[in-house]
């Protein structure tokens, strides 16, 4: 097994790792509203104050980041711990915005589809050129809970130009996570928390899904059902077409084959590592977020990662 390595601490619950060519890691740190960047030496500094509550990014044309903001958590915090518990005080909803990294503006993209606002917009990975998603992004919403009741989540594709947002698979009940493409854009998967289930769907243009028909309730088929207590979170494409997830209270990565078996655990060594993003010259390096003592960890993987659209 490779080693772990700690490259930064004192972050305030990070996700969202991208790796940028410099070598350098930008992410978020949810709990502070801010993108953060973690230099090759573990320096760290501040790249835009967004607020709220940034999650998942990813790198977009001319090199702007695209957010996702899920609108902010109330946290509860211990000594050298932290977790979210529910929807922040101040919540007024979700949105996707566009950051530019050099000068820190943020700009919002979108806060609704149609009549309906966006929740909790979670994670968000680009369409490839001649896929059939091209021209744009998917994107999943979590939703938000609450002492009493809770969103149900739904996955979007949206065009990078601010035209155009569809609703392309509703409801996710357990709240739509990570989210992630096959290597030829033709495959859509998104993991679902709260049940521990890993969705698909075939993709046949901009924001059109393959539906399968009832039961199924978002017409996605479930390529992976996670054994035992598990929450799912972020995913990671590998180079030949894998699956990798963040899996939550068993404190895991599970890679997940494109026929939906489970081919590889990792264990991390707290219980919500939350995401996994593939960087270095041959995208054989795993950089993960531990979110609840606020690290960035790396480890050699066994397989490279997909190279993303943008990167």
């Amino acid at each position: 097994m490779a080693e772990l390595r700690i490259l930064a601490e004192g972050l305030r619950f990070p996700e969202g790792p991208v790796a940028m060519p410099d070598g350098s890691i930008i992410l978020v740190e949810i709990a502070s509203g801010l993108l953060t960047r973690v230099a090759p030496d573990g320096t760290k500094s501040t790249v835009a104050r967004p607020g709220a509550g940034p999650n998942g990014i990813a790198l977009g044309p001319e090199g702007k980041i695209y957010c996702c903001n899920n609108g902010g958590f109330v946290w509860h915090e211990e000594p050298g711990f932290i977790r979210p518990i529910g929807q922040a005080p101040d919540y007024s909803g979700g949105r996707i915005e566009v950051i530019d990294p050099a000068s820190g503006e943020v700009r919002m993209l979108y806060d609704r589809c149609g009549e309906h606002r966006l929740k909790g917009p979670n994670d968000i990975v680009f369409a490839p050129d001649g896929s059939p998603g091209e021209g744009g992004f998917w994107f999943s919403d979590l939703g938000k809970v609450r002492a009493r009741d809770r969103d149900h989540g739904g996955v979007y594709w949206a065009a990078t130009d601010g035209s155009r947002i569809v609703e392309a698979a509703f409801p996710i009940f357990g709240g739509a996570n990570g989210i992630a493409l096959s290597p030829d854009g033709r495959t859509l998967y998104a993991a679902e928390t709260e049940t521990g289930r890993l969705w698909a769907w075939d993709v046949e243009g901009p924001g059109i899904l393959r539906k399968d028909p009832w039961p199924s309730s978002n017409g996605g088929r479930v390529l992976c059902q996670f054994p035992g207590y598990r929450r799912l979170d972020s995913v990671a494409a590998t180079a030949a077409g894998n699956i990798c997830v963040a899996t939550l209270v068993s404190g895991e990565i599970t890679t997940v084959s494109p026929s939906g078996e489970i081919l590889r655990v990792v264990t991390m060594p707290e219980p919500m590592p939350t995401n996994i993003c593939f960087g270095g010259p041959d995208l054989r390096t795993a950089y993960i977020t531990l979110s609840t003592t606020g690290k960035l960890a790396a480890m050699e993987w066994d397989e490279p990662g997909l190279r993303l659209t943008h990167n």
